[in-house]
This record gives C-alpha cells, structure tokens and sequence, in this order.
C-alpha cells in the first residue's frame, strides 16, 4: 500500500511556526475573505480558513455578498480592502458566479495583498522568478495551491529536482502554477489537458503525477505505475456534499508509492499556505 501523504500532518508542522511568528508580529494579521453567493462548498472551504487563521492567532475578515452582486460593486469592495492599512492579505473565494469574470475580479486586488498569488503580477514574477523553494525570491508570491503541494513533496522528502512530473490541468489558476513550481525545482515538466492523446502513455512515464483537473475518477489504475509519487489536487463536490478528488485514490493506491487523500491532502496545505504567504 502507498505512502499516505497526509497535509494535516504538514499543516501542523507550520502551525506552530506561524502561531510563533504572529506572536512576534504584536498585532493580529487580517486576511479579508470575500465570498460571493452561499454555495456549500465554498461556506466550508471558508470556514477552514477562518478556523485555522484563528487557530494561528490572526484575525479573518469574512465579507458576505449576494450571488447578483455586479462586478462594480465586488470592484468597489475589493479596491476598499486594497487602501485598508490594517488588511494585510486579500482573496476571493472561488468559484464565482458565470456573471463575474473570475480573472478581471482577481486583477482588482493588489498584488502586494494578493495571498492566492493569482494576480498576473504574481504569476509573472514567478514565471519570471523561477523560484527555488516553497516561499518566495524576491517579492513574487508563490500561489498558495503550489505552494502547498511542494510542502507536502518536502515534508515526506520526496525528491523534485531531475524528475519526470506530469501535471493533468492547465488552467491559469492551478494547473499552471503548479507546474511552474516544479518546473523552478528542477523538475522536467509535462503538462496533460483534455485534448492530450493517449493520457495514460503519458502519466504512467512521470515519476511524480499531479492532477489537478478537477475530474473525479480521471486517474485510475491504467494511469499510473509502480513507485510513482501521486499528488491529487481535484476537489468536487458531490450532492451529498462529499468531496472527491481526480484519483481513484483506492484502485491506485494499491499500486503507487506515495499518494495523497481527498479530502486530508492538498487542501489543509492550500490553506496553510494563504497565511504563510499573508505572513
């Protein structure tokens, strides 16, 4: 059976690093949270984030709007925040309504408050950047999604640099940065997408496997091989208000060396990482 890559086990790992330094901070970090409408998932991947930034010693400003809301009126709030000396941090919870256009509201958000990294400032600079760590060089932002999933690799001492990745996603928001990260550690970098030919050729050569297409069920035993490390970022809710990730994690855990859970993996890490970054 896999090595289980477990993010709670990381998280807290940091959890103490960060209650240490808010505490030398002398004051309460605030990380402003906008959520837009009341869907389910959303409320839940919200509220870890208020639990854990409260658990650190910080302070999370949830900002509640209606799922009508315009894009002038979200505009106008964010670009409230972004003038707020005592906001340290900003992000909009996704996904939003199909009214608002997710990259134009992200674009309103400073990029010095930018915690999700998801600005085209940040994605510049680490495309620019390159950089060599789980943090930053210089001020680029590590987006927190990819900044979580290198954390679990070197918790568990996976190794990056020289290795075969492949990503399945390319979406500007996560697949892409993700790649990005691996490709600053070293690594040689496939990135798989829906149009990809024969996706089961190509995931079973990567010595490290991240999907992050948010399909649950696309990766299956005839995707994967023995010893491979298996990062599964997708996290889809179900009716019954379950989450399920893009592996299916008990067919090919079975087979692989190192897997991480849904839920247990990279979303704890995803959180953990907003307020290393706020940090």
């Amino acid at each position: 059976m896999a090595l289980n890559l477990d993010g709670r086990v990381v998280r807290d790992r940091f959890k103490g690093e960060l209650i240490e330094r808010v505490k030398k901070l002398g004051g309460q970090p605030v990380l402003a949270v906008i959520q837009v409408g009341s869907l389910a998932a959303s409320s839940l991947f919200v509220s870890q984030k208020v639990k854990f930034g409260e658990a650190i010693g910080g302070k999370v400003n949830l900002i509640n709007l209606s799922a009508q809301v315009t894009f002038a009126e979200l505009q106008n709030q964010i670009l409230k925040l972004n003038q707020d000396s005592s906001v340290r941090g900003i992000i909009v919870q996704l996904p939003l309504p199909p009214h608002l256009d997710v990259f134009d509201v992200i674009e309103t958000i400073d990029p010095k408050k930018d915690v999700d990294g998801l600005t085209a400032i940040n994605l510049k600079k680490l495309w620019t950047n390159l950089p060599a760590g789980r943090q930053v060089r210089g001020d680029a932002i590590i987006p927190a999604t990819a900044c979580g999933v290198l954390s679990i690799l070197d918790f568990y001492k996976i190794p990056i640099e020289g290795k075969r990745a492949v990503v399945v996603g390319r979406s500007n928001l996560v697949g892409g940065p993700i790649a990005l990260t691996l490709l600053g550690r070293g690594a040689t970098i496939t990135i798989c997408h829906r149009k990809t030919l024969n996706l089961a050729e190509v995931t079973k050569g990567a010595e490290i496997l991240v999907s992050a297409a948010g399909h649950p069920g696309l990766i299956t035993k005839n995707h994967v091989s023995p010893g491979q490390t298996v990062i599964d970022v997708g996290l889809t809710p179900g009716l019954d208000g379950a989450l399920f990730g893009d592996v299916a994690h008990a067919e090919v855990a079975k087979i692989v060396g190192a897997i991480t859970p849904v839920p247990g993996g990279v979303g704890p890490m995803t959180v953990c990482s907003l307020f290393l970054n706020l940090l």
